[in-house]
């Protein structure tokens, strides 16, 4: 896997006034503090089915951006997806909802960002919609954007900062 090159989001924003800040107050999850890539997207609610597609795959340094709907019911991710995204080379997660099993989460080679945790798995119906843009957080996020991730927040933008 690529390694992330040092950068602030915060020094970013100020750099490129037009990136667009998620204005949610995202959690860290995952070891990786600081990740970057460009997004794929998903929009579900409560059933994690294409999250479960998308991980599977070659991530390629990529960023799996996940609009849950802000729903902390269910959890869109847990240990076994996080461990397979690792594996397959992809940056991070941002996942506006819920992920559950932390304590192992925590010290995987992964970004990722979330609102919350919750112990309740999805059920899989494979509902959901992949690679259309999404709207949450103040912030427009479309397949193909960046996503710059660290402690201070995460921001999209339609051309590369780095």
């Amino acid at each position: 896997m690529d390694v992330v090159p040092q950068f602030s989001t915060a020094d970013l924003t100020d750099a490129a006034p037009e990136a667009a800040v998620i204005e949610l107050p995202l959690r860290n999850f995952g070891a990786h503090f600081r990740f970057a890539g460009q997004a794929v997207t998903i929009k579900c609610h409560e059933d994690n089915s294409l999250v479960k597609e998308a991980v599977a795959e070659a991530g390629g340094g990529r960023v799996l951006v996940v609009d849950g709907g802000g729903s902390l019911r269910r959890a869109l991710l847990g240990d076994m997806l996080a461990e397979q995204a690792a594996r397959n080379g992809w940056s991070g997660l941002v996942i506006n909802g819920a992920v559950r099993d932390v304590d192992e989460i925590a010290v995987m080679p992964l970004g990722v960002k979330a609102l919350d945790a919750s112990p309740l798995k999805t059920e899989k119906r494979g509902e959901g919609q992949r690679d259309v843009p999404l709207q949450f957080g103040g912030a427009r996020i479309a397949p193909g954007d960046y996503v710059y991730a660290d402690n201070n927040g995460v921001i999209i933008s339609r051309r590369s900062l780095l």
